[in-house]
């Protein structure tokens, strides 16, 4: 059985996975922030294709974890996921719930990530609903 990953690996590569789809969030909507706005424009700009910013997570994290069962942050962690037999990679439902319920979690104050702390598994909301555990790779 592999080993469960720590909670301080998680975080690295959330962070990572963070700022790489905020990378890429920005040029898609670097065209709609005028060259001479001010910070409220900018920030309503940026908070008009929020929406955006939710599709980009859930597809890159379904795609990523279901393609190689790991987000680039993840790969960069040494991390992995797989299905909470500990043998399996996670199918596509499982992919997409996960990353459904990851951004929920988000939304909710983090909560969902808070879980992971008290759980000997240490699995977060999106892990207990897609049934994944995130171990080392």
């Amino acid at each position: 059985m592999k080993e469960i990953s720590s909670i301080n690996k998680r975080a690295f590569a959330f962070i990572l996975d963070d700022i790489l789809v905020s990378a890429i969030y920005l040029i898609i909507i670097w065209d709609f922030i005028p060259a001479k706005a001010s910070f409220m424009q900018v920030s309503s700009a940026i908070n008009s294709f929020v929406l955006y910013l939710v599709m980009i997570k859930i597809f890159y994290h379904t795609f990523f974890v279901y393609k190689y069962r790991a987000t680039i942050g993840k790969m960069a962690f040494k991390i992995e996921v797989l299905s909470d037999d500990f043998k399996t990679p996670p199918n596509f439902l499982q992919s997409f719930n996960r990353a459904i319920f990851r951004v929920i979690s988000e939304i909710v104050f983090y909560i969902g990530f808070i879980i992971a702390f008290f759980d000997k598994n240490r699995q977060t909301l999106h892990d207990k609903t897609a049934k994944t555990v995130v171990v080392n790779a």
